[in-house]
């Protein structure tokens, strides 16, 4: 296997090229295993409060068991947009969903996305 550009510098049958390789691969996927988690931190916080939530009205659960998982305004990147709610079924027996809502911090709000317990 040759990559383009690398022939003159290594040719495809130097053990010191397939080294060299693999070492940049290895050090591609630690970057990748390292930085993820610090992605996932990371909070957008908005100058601009949230509007009130809209109140949605909604019909009986489509299925024994199903709760309403209420609507929310998600900031775009210029705005809010309301995101409707809908009707979900639990992960398991007695979860109980924690609706999103927004926390001031850090001189605006951040979004804290609605979960399980």
């Amino acid at each position: 296997m040759i990559i383009a550009g690398t022939e003159e510098m290594y040719p495809a049958s130097s053990i010191a090229w397939r080294a060299i390789l693999v070492k940049k691969i290895l050090l591609a996927g630690l970057f990748a295993l390292i930085l993820a988690p610090v992605a996932s931190m990371a909070q957008v916080v908005i100058r601009l409060a949230p509007p009130a939530p809209i109140v949605e009205v909604h019909d009986h659960p489509p299925h024994e068991g199903w709760v309403w998982q209420d609507g929310y305004h998600r900031w775009d990147g210029h705005r809010y947009v309301w995101v409707h709610g809908r009707w979900v079924h639990p992960p398991h027996p007695g979860a109980v969903w924690v609706a999103h809502h927004y926390e001031q911090r850090n001189g605006g709000y951040v979004l804290v996305t609605g979960h399980w317990q």
